[in-house]
Parts: C-alpha cells; structure tokens; sequence
C-alpha cells in the first residue's frame, strides 16, 4: 500500500472509530465502508474494516451483520491474499459479498494514482 493510499485509509478509519467512541454508528459505518473500498486489495486494512464493521453490528444487535461479517473477515482475509476481491464493494451485508460497486469519485481518484 503506498503512502497516499494509507494516509487515506488511516482518516477514514480514524474518522470511523471516533464517531463510533461517540455512538454515531450510522456515520461510523460510512467511513468503515470507504475504508473497505481503499483497503480491500490488502490484508490487513481489509480484515480491519470489516473487524470495526462487525463491532458496529454487535453495538447495533444486527444479527444479520455479525453473521455476515464474520464470514466476510474470513473471506476478505483470504481474497485479499490471493488478489480476488469485488472491486468497489462497500463491506456491509446490505449487499452481496461478491457484487463489484462503482467507486465513488473521490476514492477512485486516490485509487487511480496508486
């Protein structure tokens, strides 16, 4: 992962996790699911996004998200590993773990200079 894509990365998750220390889930889960966008080519910032994603499931009682993102921490971690992710996909159990998205502009911009 290069510097700029980090850098990105690690504001939408700072972004995340302080509007979930403050119980704004809603908009915690938004920055997670960039995060997941920027990050899903790679191991570690993958399994994280969707490790805040299923702590924002617990907070919310969603059985349906903590279900769905324990599977999608072992799924990601492994198509992160071997290069086979859906591209664009935004993380949440909303849709498909297999459904590539269209980028938002903004992200695709950072993406495409990496």
């Amino acid at each position: 992962m290069n510097t700029e894509l980090k850098q990105a990365f690690d504001m939408e998750m700072k972004m995340a996790k302080e509007l979930f220390a403050k119980q704004n889930l809603e908009s915690s889960f938004k920055h997670l699911e960039r995060a997941h966008v920027l990050g899903q080519l790679y191991v570690l910032p993958h399994v994280e996004s969707h490790w805040w994603m299923l702590k924002v499931g617990f907070y919310q009682r969603s059985i349906q998200e903590i279900l769905g993102q324990v599977v999608r921490i072992v799924f990601g971690a492994v198509g992160s590993a071997i290069g086979i992710v859906p591209i664009g996909n935004t993380g949440g159990t909303n849709i498909s773990m297999f459904a590539r998205l269209p980028i938002e502009p903004s992200l695709a911009k950072i993406l495409n200079r990496t």
